[in-house]
């Protein structure tokens, strides 16, 4: 039996090739990627029934994989296939921003961060490690978890500015369900790991604090008591 749906899905396909995404609507997105999935099924309506539930897109792209497959329709390999997509746009941004990478001013240090958090509904932190040219030498993750868990020390920062030679360090980490402005918490904890890496040498340049697609640099803001 012929399938009923085929002839919408190859003029949707063909859409794609032809222009890329745009002048598609976002069900009309997640209809091409379910494709994948479900042969047979028309996706319309999941698709639209994902944005319903979700509240938007980037609602669905950020819905973790048990959450998806509470959505009628949605089995676990729609699901995985979906949360690949903002998994696989964070790697591909994040491998464009390439270590030897030399950065100038603040909205590039900011824009080298912004891949590392895309999709993350949990807070980490970063350490973007620096030489005394200001090129890249590494940005390992420090922790999961808030700048005031258990799992972050200024001993585990120093330990790993030391493994990557560094002299001049930028902390990042992000408020997933927030907006990028520090809290009380972040300003002491910046100012506690200043005077900790002022100790062996190395200079806390920035602590840059992410949330979505914006980002805010606290020592452009003036949250610092010192001029770093």
């Amino acid at each position: 039996m012929d399938n009923p749906h085929a002839g919408h899905r190859k003029r949707l396909r063909e859409r794609f090739i032809q222009n890329g995404l745009e002048h598609f609507q976002k069900h009309n997105i997640l209809e091409l990627l379910l494709f994948n999935t479900i042969p047979r099924q028309d996706t319309n309506e999941l698709a639209h029934r994902l944005i319903d539930e979700f509240g938007s897109l980037s609602g669905v792209f950020d819905a973790s994989i048990e959450q998806l497959m509470k959505v009628k329709g949605i089995g676990e390999n729609s699901a995985v296939l979906i949360k690949l997509i903002p998994a696989i746009g964070k790697v591909y941004l994040d491998d464009k921003n390439t270590i030897g990478t030399i950065l100038k001013t603040t909205s590039e240090s900011g824009n080298f961060l912004l891949p590392k958090f895309i999709g993350e509904t949990s807070e980490l932190v970063y350490l973007l490690c620096l030489d005394n040219k200001n090129k890249v030498l590494g940005c390992p993750l420090i922790c999961r978890g808030d700048i005031v868990s258990a799992n972050f020390t200024p001993r585990r920062v120093v330990e790993a500015a030391l493994k990557y030679g560094a002299t001049s360090v930028i902390l990042s980490h992000n408020h997933p369900r927030g907006f990028a402005l520090p809290s009380n918490d972040d300003i002491n904890t910046t100012e506690q790991l200043y005077e900790t890496l002022r100790r062996v040498n190395i200079k806390l340049l920035d602590h840059i604090i992410v949330a979505g697609e914006d980002f805010v640099s606290l020592a452009d803001s003036g949250f610092f008591y010192k001029k770093l």
